[in-house]
């Protein structure tokens, strides 16, 4: 082998060792942005106002919300719906659900799980903030709030109810009204209050 082609052989494993390094590096640095972009939407919430954190609901607190439910009807809305499990499981029971989640990839999820057990046509998932989302339509509010938001919250939803709107205030009770009922115990808890509007 001479000279010239002892060169080109070098040159020729050269370049193909620097494509590999780029190929390399172009795949470890998209994996770590769509890592850094997955879970910024999980970590975010801790520097809002309120840190709203996704924690899913227990099979023990699902059951719960589906007892305070029984014997109602109309729409309902899950204010932080997460993984959309309440929502699912409403639509089950006959209730045209609605969830409301700031989380794009828990709304993503909450929808093809939706379409996967073919409940779409009786669930709609929104990617909204529950502080500016109107709840005057519905009948039927289920949240899974934190200690410091509650009072706010109660305020919301005692002005912007309609008449006879039934809340579930899930690990948390609303700090002034009073519940119509308690239901479970611990984490698990939930409070069962009516919206009752004062005719003028």
């Amino acid at each position: 082998m001479d000279l010239f082609q002892e060169i080109s052989t070098k040159d020729k494993k050269t370049q193909i060792s620097t494509t590999t390094g780029r190929v390399i590096l172009g795949i470890t640095g998209g994996i770590a942005l769509g890592l850094t972009i997955i879970s910024s939407s999980f970590i975010r919430p801790a520097f809002r106002k309120y840190c709203l954190p996704y924690i899913p609901a227990t099979d023990e607190q699902l059951k719960n919300v589906l007892t305070a439910l029984k014997n109602r009807e109309g729409l309902l809305l899950d204010l932080g719906s997460g993984d959309g499990r309440i929502v699912l499981e409403s639509a089950k029971k006959g209730f045209i659900s609605h969830g409301v989640e700031l989380n794009p990839w828990l709304i993503l999820f909450s929808k093809f799980d939706a379409w996967r057990k073919g409940l779409g046509k009786n669930t709609n998932f929104y990617r909204r903030d529950l502080w500016k989302y109107d709840v005057s339509k519905y009948d039927n509010v289920v949240i899974f709030g934190v200690e410091q938001m509650m009072e706010n919250l109660e305020r919301k939803l005692v002005n912007e109810c309609k008449n006879g709107c039934n809340i579930i205030a899930c690990r948390f009770p609303l700090p002034m009204k009073k519940p119509l009922v308690t239901i479970g115990c611990g984490v698990d808890t939930v409070w069962v209050y009516n919206i009752e509007k004062k005719s003028a």
